[in-house]
């Protein structure tokens, strides 16, 4: 992947959020500004198609073809 141009800006976060995030980070080894890439490329992606990610689709479907007729059931 090409490097992309970087840019600071500052903003205030939850501290509960905050403090998740960089434990998270911690965890997988990698930086907090990666997981702030990811997350806000997330969020743009999420927006822009207005709808389900396809993994979570994916997830959703496969779940119901296995249990379709028990969620109609407790649906009753």
């Amino acid at each position: 992947m090409a490097s992309q141009a970087r840019e600071k800006f500052a903003t205030q976060v939850n501290s509960q959020i905050l403090s998740s995030i960089r434990n998270l980070a911690q965890s997988e080894g990698r930086q907090l500004q990666a997981l702030v890439d990811e997350a806000l490329a997330d969020l743009i992606e999420k927006r822009k198609q207005n709808s389900p990610r396809p993994n979570v689709m994916a997830a959703y479907q496969a779940s119901h073809a296995k249990f379709g007729t028990l969620y109609k059931k407790l649906a009753e």
